[in-house]
């Protein structure tokens, strides 16, 4: 059983934590920047109907979908090691930081690959029906035309996507992170204070949570500055 509250605790726990903040946002930028890439490859099939390639990225989506990020990352930290060794190569060694990458970027890479598949799709065909008869090529057609509008439009799901990862960072401590959250469960180790640790934890994770908000909110107000004036005059 813990000690009794002590408020001040909250603060001195904030200083020991936010020191190992830099590793969770290593995290999420690093997952995301793969994810998005994934999830462009990913999408290509299903959008161009490719055969097996859009059955094999459909089940990949599903698994993504239903199984917990936590059994992934356990799946990943020991399968991938499992299955380099069968060519001889022991990688269980390796810094777990970058199992913990590899399985958000494919985590987020399904999800991303969802969301730029109906964006694009949900683009008006007259647009690109113009576009051609104007004499722009598929692929003048597809940047300049299609990829601006869909982005516009993937933007809040995927905000709110790289938001779900930086909460599902508080995970990576199970295979061996030291995180905010690795750090968190060492303090209340070492104090029997879990009660403030758990409430400077959550302090920071809100914190950058509401500046990631902000800051997706500025740059879909400025990925769409353009959108109510087309809507007005239709």
């Amino acid at each position: 059983m813990g000690k009794a509250f002590d408020f001040t605790l909250i603060w001195t726990f904030l200083s020991q934590l936010i020191p190992y903040l830099y590793v969770t946002l290593e995290i999420v930028v690093f997952s995301t920047i793969a994810g998005i890439i994934i999830g462009v490859v990913a999408a290509i099939p299903r959008i161009f109907k490719i055969p097996f390639l859009s059955q094999l990225v459909i089940l990949y989506a599903s698994f993504v979908r239903g199984t917990p990020i936590l059994i992934q990352l356990f799946l990943v930290f020991y399968g991938i090691p499992a299955f380099i060794l069968l060519f001889g190569w022991d990688v269980s060694r390796v810094n777990p930081m970058y199992f913990v990458i590899i399985t958000y970027s494919l985590s987020n890479g399904a999800v991303f690959s969802e969301i730029f598949r109906s964006a694009i799709r949900s683009v008006d065909r007259g647009q690109t029906e113009a576009a051609l008869s104007i004499g722009m090529s598929d692929t003048q057609n597809f940047i300049r035309i299609v990829i601006p509008q869909a982005l516009g439009i993937a933007l809040p799901n995927m905000a709110n996507t790289v938001i779900g990862s930086l909460k599902d960072t508080s995970l990576a401590f199970t295979i061996g992170v030291m995180d905010m959250v690795g750090r968190g469960e060492a303090l209340v180790a070492s104090s029997m204070h879990a009660l403030e640790v758990y409430i400077a934890l959550s302090i920071i994770y809100y914190g950058i949570v509401w500046i990631m908000e902000r800051g997706f909110q500025l740059f879909e107000k400025r990925a769409n500055q353009y959108k109510p004036s087309v809507m007005k005059s239709a």
